[in-house]
């Protein structure tokens, strides 16, 4: 069972641009498809689609196979670990 705080960082990791689905993956054993639908219950309309098109439009690093080479993994400055989804708070 998800949890709302676990809803609420699947959104926050979908809409991070670096974030890869792979790493949603791994913190919540959701597959791409299924984080596509959390989003698409839990946005407005309005925002899915502004998020999906975003998604396809090459901008998104979604997914690491299409990657750039150069670009590492992206780590948010307000947060010092993400292990698990348990996020260090200041």
């Amino acid at each position: 069972m998800i949890t709302p705080p676990d809803i609420d960082r699947i959104i926050e990791m979908a809409w991070e641009d670096r974030t890869p689905f792979e790493a949603i993956s791994v913190q919540f054993g959701m597959s791409e498809a299924e984080v596509i639908k959390l989003m698409r219950r839990h946005l407005k309309r309005s925002s899915f689609e502004l998020w999906r098109k975003r998604v396809h439009s090459g901008i998104s690093s979604k997914h690491l196979m299409r990657r750039p080479g150069e670009m590492g993994r992206f780590k948010c400055l307000r947060q010092k670990s993400i292990s698990h989804n348990a996020i260090s708070k200041r």
